[in-house]
């Protein structure tokens, strides 16, 4: 069984960031620059954009944190997409979800002008990436993705399911896994709670990967020996032995499945910090103008 280290990784990624945005600014090139939008206090989101702040620092890009208490109006924090939309300095930007609910996700991330959406949720690059063409990438499937391709998994032919339909992680997973790549090329089954037959699904595969957002969901029964296992379940889960009070817990029974998989990520330290690289690489993207003029 290997151990699927993010952690490595993304430090690795970063680092090759880091020398070529020195030699763009060296060269006389714009040091990239990533805005980030915060509206009030969510714990997740807080620690999400702190670690989004300091990769930054080490990849050598310039950043701006704009924070909102959590009563702003929709048409205040629209004004402000558009300003970053019109802001020439501002090569991508995201805004943290989730948002406060008087509040329309799907109305802000379609104001995001879709050259700018680093987070690639914009219905453009959605579409792009649906078809294969160049586009902003969400981060978290296309760190998992960078994964499989460092760690030289063959996926092409592979039985892959994923597990959960999200259109942050679930679609997109299920989009790259099956397209002409490599990584990918994978015949792909997409699972959810309503699906039948659930367990015999998973047995029979090659890869899962589980973005369900249920702690333990994925049993060792559920996985057949030598399987590769992608855990992008991060639920908090009270835990008095931590400084914080909680832990991070998987999708995956952790312990049970490890013993049975030839590939494994851990919690935390597997696909949450390549979710955050990702977000730079997509930034390195829009700073080079390299998918959008």
């Amino acid at each position: 069984m290997t151990l699927i280290d993010g952690k490595a990784v993304s430090a690795q990624i970063k680092q090759e960031i880091a020398a070529e945005v020195e030699q763009i600014v060296a060269a006389g090139g714009k040091r990239p620059h990533l805005a980030a939008i915060l509206v009030g206090h969510d714990g997740g989101s807080e620690t999400y954009v702190a670690n989004k702040v300091k990769a930054c620092e080490a990849c050598g890009f310039k950043s701006s944190l704009i924070r909102y208490e959590a009563d702003v109006t929709e048409a205040e924090l629209l004004a402000k997409v558009e300003e970053l939309n019109q802001d020439a300095d501002v090569d991508g930007f995201i805004v943290q979800l989730p948002l406060p609910k008087h509040i329309s996700e799907q109305k802000v991330i379609e104001a995001i002008d879709y050259r700018k959406d680093v987070d690639g949720f914009h219905p453009i690059n959605v579409g792009r990436l649906a078809i294969g063409l160049p586009c902003y990438v969400s981060a978290t499937p296309n760190g998992i993705i960078e994964l499989l391709r460092r760690y030289n998994i063959e996926t092409s032919g592979k039985k892959c399911v994923v597990l959960g339909r999200s259109n942050i992680v679930g679609k997109p997973m299920a989009t790259l896994m099956m397209q002409k790549a490599n990584p990918g090329d994978a015949t792909v089954t997409v699972c959810h709670s309503h699906s039948r037959d659930l367990k015999k699904e998973c047995q029979e595969a090659d890869i899962i990967i589980a973005a369900i957002g249920k702690p333990n969901f994925v049993t060792a029964d559920m996985v057949k020996e030598g399987a590769v296992v992608i855990d992008v379940g991060t639920t908090r889960v009270p835990d008095v032995t931590k400084k914080s009070g909680f832990r991070l817990n998987g999708d995956v029974q952790f312990d049970e499945v490890a013993p049975k998989c030839s590939f494994i990520t851990p919690v935390p330290g597997g696909v949450g910090p390549m979710t955050i690289v990702s977000l730079m690489k997509n930034t390195l993207l829009a700073g080079k103008k390299a998918i959008y003029q």
